[in-house]
């Protein structure tokens, strides 16, 4: 009879065990991308990030959540001539990339990926040495910027709407959307 009780008691700690399980989620640090670039980073296409500041070194060793902005990326379509250029890639590959970006819409957390280390761009690098960087950015003109090394891109297994931000920002992800 005690084991019918013992079975019972695994059986009702397991359920709950479960059911608690459904409802979790995870806190991440959250930075917003403007496309193409957040498809690129999640696409494994861009494993460099620039900016102007240092924003993701405080990140290094921890993964950051990849929102994806309601705008466009504005400036120069330096991003074409990277990947058309350095990177070979034809008009049809171009958009089949774009397109790849835009799964899951905009305004919405979209992904995950793990933050290197962050280091300030030399201006006096070497041609071949500056391009190969450029290449890792999808952008040209990284002089003086503070570069940051990403890895291991993954997409979520759907989207979280979310409202994004300048700078760091926190987001709660169920634990159901994670890869």
């Amino acid at each position: 009879m005690q084991s019918n009780g013992f079975i019972g008691a695994l059986i009702t700690f397991c359920f709950l065990r479960c059911a608690c399980f459904a409802d979790m989620s995870v806190q991440a640090w959250a930075l917003s991308f403007r496309q193409p670039y957040a498809g690129l980073v999640l696409d494994g296409v861009k494993t460099l990030e620039s900016r102007w500041r240092p924003v993701l070194a405080p990140l290094e060793n921890q993964t950051l959540a990849v929102h994806i902005a309601v705008r466009d990326w504005e400036e120069a379509e330096d991003w074409k001539a990277v990947l058309r250029g350095p990177l070979g890639m034809n008009p049809v590959q171009i958009q089949a990339l774009l397109d790849s970006g835009e799964r899951f819409g905009r305004g919405v957390v979209a992904g995950l990926v793990d933050v290197g280390e962050t280091r300030l761009c030399d201006a006096t690098l070497q041609a071949d040495e500056q391009q190969l960087l450029e290449q890792s950015a999808v952008l040209i003109g990284l002089q003086e910027k503070h570069l940051t090394h990403l890895s291991n891109p993954r997409w979520l297994k759907r989207p979280l709407k979310a409202q994004g931000g300048r700078d760091l920002w926190s987001v709660e992800i169920p634990a159901e959307l994670l890869p």
